[in-house]
C-alpha cells in the first residue's frame, strides 16, 4: 500500500515500502504554465531532505524542486526530458519525476498528508 504526503513548497512523495516517488502537485504546475523543459537529478545522487533536486521551466518562469526526504536517487522519469507536458496532463502519474530510496523514514512525518495540504492550499489562498 503506497501513502503520498505534501510539502509547504508543493512537492509530494508516494511512498512504497523504502521507496518514494517524488513530482510536483496539481497546484504547482497550475501555478507554473506550460512546462517547457524539466532538469533531473542523476540516478546515484545523494539528496538529502529540502534539497534541490530539479528543476522545472515553464513559459513563465524557472522553478526549483525539493526533495521532500533524504535518501539515494534510484530512478528518473526520463520521458521528461522529451515531453514536460506530461507534467501538465498528469502531474501526479507520468508526470513524476525521481525515485529516491528513502534514509530516514521519520522525515514523512513532517509532511502532510491529502487532506493537510488542501487545508494548507486553502489558507493560502
Amino acid at each position: 500500500m503506497s501513502v503520498v504526503k505534501f510539502t509547504k513548497e508543493h512537492e509530494w512523495v508516494r511512498v512504497e515500502g523504502d521507496i518514494g516517488t517524488v513530482g510536483i502537485t496539481e497546484h504547482a504546475q497550475e501555478q507554473l504554465g506550460d512546462l517547457v523543459f524539466v532538469e533531473l537529478p542523476e540516478a546515484g545522487r545523494k539528496i538529502a531532505k529540502g534539497d534541490e533536486a530539479a528543476v522545472v521551466e515553464s513559459v513563465k518562469a524557472a522553478s526549483e524542486v525539493y526533495s521532500p526526504v533524504s535518501g539515494e536517487v534510484t530512478e528518473v522519469n526520463g520521458t521528461l526530458a522529451d515531453d514536460p507536458a506530461q507534467v501538465n496532463s498528469d502531474a501526479m502519474g507520468t508526470g513524476w519525476f525521481f525515485k529516491i530510496k528513502i534514509s530516514d523514514s521519520n522525515e514523512l512525518d513532517a509532511l502532510m498528508d491529502e487532506n493537510g495540504y488542501r487545508t494548507y492550499l486553502a489558507e493560502a489562498e
